[in-house]
């Protein structure tokens, strides 16, 4: 199962594997990750919550490159920098978040990663 996210010097722990849903089954609505298959409830609690620790990790690493496009994006260096309020229109994100965002992918770029909540931008809603 996935870990905590890792600070400055730890490494990355990888997280569950997502195993792949083929098509025609991801097509059906009460099929999700062979879960509604597994009838053991200790093996269903296990399975949901790798999946779930699968899911937030993905979701905070993507995260972290948004942050890091949104920099390179508004870096002030590039003839064709965008905005926040450009930004914040591409990503569907209010024009604070998205200078959060800017802010936090800069420190991602600088390897300046800190304690667990500075390194997480403010929510978008």
């Amino acid at each position: 199962m996935a870990e905590h996210t890792p600070r400055r010097h730890e490494p990355r722990l990888r997280p569950a594997p997502l195993i792949f849903e083929p098509a025609d089954a991801a097509a059906d609505p009460e099929h999700f990750f062979d879960l509604e298959s597994i009838e053991d409830p200790r093996a269903l609690l296990t399975r949901a919550t790798e999946l779930t620790q699968a899911f937030r990790a993905a979701a905070d690493r993507a995260m972290e490159y948004q942050a890091m496009a949104a920099a390179q994006l508004a870096d002030p260096r590039r003839f064709d920098r965008l905005t926040p309020a450009d930004i914040a229109e591409r990503a569907e994100w209010t024009e604070d978040y998205a200078r959060k965002m800017v802010e936090f992918g800069r420190d991602l770029l600088r390897g300046d990663r800190g304690e667990e909540d500075a390194r997480t931008p403010a929510d978008p809603l």
